[in-house]
């Protein structure tokens, strides 16, 4: 083996998860542990506050059933690249990006944020019939000219 692979074996992972109630008030919180936990690990990911906002708000309102929590999973990798994943109850609700979205609407942006955030995202399955929405920051990357045309 080379010594670039076994580096890359080597080298710590920061990892957090937690599970919280499927509410308002649990995806509030997942977004202040998730930016707590990133200024614990010395990360500076701005866009990770709205990626997490998006994806637990997603799991809340889309994502119950009655009696059961979600989970939040942060994963840093050595390169660097935050990996967010929201694991929900719901796995017959597969989110997908929506067509055009009215101004004036008062919701269907949120995948669309994870979209322009995310340097990548998706979905899998999860035991339960439960699903796992992720995304994937890398840093530096800001490309927000995307499908909502912020940039």
């Amino acid at each position: 083996m080379s010594q670039k692979f076994l580096a890359g074996i080597s080298t710590p992972v920061r990892h957090f998860a937690i599970q919280l109630s499927a509410t308002r008030r649990g995806a509030r919180l997942a977004r202040l542990l998730a930016e707590r936990q990133l200024d614990e690990w010395g990360e500076a990911y701005e866009d990770a506050r709205q990626v997490v906002a998006e994806l637990a708000s997603n799991a809340v309102l889309h994502g119950r059933v009655p009696g059961r929590d979600f989970r939040l999973t942060l994963r840093l990798d050595a390169d660097r690249t935050l990996r967010i994943e929201v694991t929900d109850a719901r796995g017959d609700r597969t989110p997908r990006l929506p067509g055009p979205v009215a101004r004036d609407a008062e919701g269907g942006r949120g995948l669309l944020i994870v979209a322009a955030y995310a340097h990548r995202w998706g979905v899998v399955e999860t035991a339960a019939h439960g699903k796992t929405v992720w995304a994937e920051l890398v840093p530096g990357r800001k490309d927000l000219s995307g499908p909502l045309g912020l940039g």
